[in-house]
């Protein structure tokens, strides 16, 4: 796997105007809802399958509107389908987008951390008695790990009495 390495800015123009373009995008979306993830799953999902479904239950329900029931608005739900339809194109390239910028972000990040490390590392070894031990000892903490109690192991007797 070969990873390129970045080396870009993002000026605070840039993000002002990516922000702009963004609020644009929202702007021409005024209907989107938000969901809690209890509502995501207690909502039936159009897929595939039940999209033929839909489509050949509106069919029906227009064919045969003597037999459903007054409430049912079927012009409203061939509108909901047609918006389904219209956001997947919209919700392919944001996922798209989305994706991107993740990963560039993990990209740029690691390097950061490598580079860090680098650096660490370097003053470990070759900065001893050259003032940076209080640096390097803190840094130190990222690496240190918090011993393992034994499973099954008893507790030490002093924990949990006041004594």
């Amino acid at each position: 796997m070969t990873i390129r390495p970045i080396d870009a800015i993002l000026s605070e123009q840039d993000i002002e105007e990516v922000m702009a373009a963004l609020d644009t995008v929202r702007q021409k979306l005024p209907f989107l809802v938000g969901l809690t993830p209890e509502d995501r799953r207690k909502l039936p999902k159009l897929g595939r399958k039940s999209q033929t479904f839909v489509m050949q239950a509106l069919d029906m329900a227009e064919n045969h509107s003597e037999l459903m029931p007054r409430f049912l608005d079927v012009k409203e739900a061939r509108r909901d389908v047609q918006l389904f339809e219209a956001l997947n194109p919209v919700l392919q390239s944001l996922s798209r987008l989305r994706e991107l910028v993740e990963d560039t972000q993990m990209v740029a990040g690691s390097e950061a951390y490598a580079a860090a490390r680098l650096a660490y590392n370097s003053a470990k070894t070759s900065g001893k008695n050259m003032g940076l031990d209080e640096v390097v000892n803190d840094l130190s903490r990222q690496f240190s790990r918090k011993p393992r109690k034994a499973q099954g192991s008893q507790p030490d007797s002093s924990e949990g009495t006041n004594g």
